[in-house]
């Protein structure tokens, strides 16, 4: 018999660990509904860290995925292609925007701004080359690149992967005078999240959790 527990055993054999996830092994998924190898029916509210913002399996999505598939899987940036320009242009007006990069990750994102930050830095602020900083937050979370995990302070995501990259400077999250306080004329940008979800329960776990000592060790607080 086909099991939750024995996909996650299977999972926890052969596959790289990295998160921990949910004892739920989804099969099927309609809407906000999900429904494990044993039929039991969930309410999905993580919505894939909100890449289902339109629900699992929307018609419209699937019909446009499907008409695309149809017509041609892949093109690399080697070649121009009928959607891209349309996409960047639609996508431009829609954020206020002159150009857009599509990025497949967010840690793909945060490391291409931070790329496009220092080289504005050199080039136009006239930052003084190898000396360009970044100033950060602490308690924050963009990735797990070496890159971004050289200025994050939770030593799950950082510990054992050094040397890391310099150029960081990290503040008291949500705290202005402690920003304006760090940006020198070698800081090329201020790098921060609306919202600090994904640490959220790290700060809680190593600053103030009653039960911090039962609950880290399965990451269940």
């Amino acid at each position: 018999m086909n099991t939750n527990q024995s996909f996650i055993d299977l999972e926890d054999q052969v596959a790289a660990h990295n998160y921990s996830p949910l004892p739920v092994v989804v099969n099927q998924a309609d809407g906000i509904w999900v429904t494990d190898v044993e039929g039991d029916r969930y309410l999905d509210a993580l919505s894939g860290y909100s890449a289902l913002n339109f629900g699992h399996r929307h018609p419209d999505l699937v019909a446009a995925a499907k008409d695309q598939l149809d017509r041609s899987t892949l093109t690399s940036r080697a070649f121009y292609n009928d959607q891209l320009g349309p996409f960047c242009e639609a996508l431009g007006q829609l954020v206020g925007k002159e150009s857009i990069l599509p990025m497949n990750t967010g840690a793909e994102a945060v490391e291409t701004a931070l790329k496009i930050a220092r080289k504005w830095g050199y080039l136009s602020k006239g930052i003084p080359a190898g000396q360009a900083e970044i100033i950060v937050m602490d308690g924050n979370f963009h990735g797990r690149t070496t890159t971004i995990v050289s200025f994050s302070d939770d030593p799950e995501a950082r510990d054992h992967h050094g040397p890391y990259t310099p150029g960081f400077k990290a503040v008291p999250y949500g705290d202005l005078g402690a920003i304006k306080a760090a940006i020198t004329p070698n800081t090329a940008a201020v790098l921060l999240e609306p919202i600090q979800g994904e640490q959220e329960c790290r700060f809680l776990r190593s600053t103030s959790c009653p039960d911090c000592a039962s609950c880290a060790p399965s990451r269940t607080c």
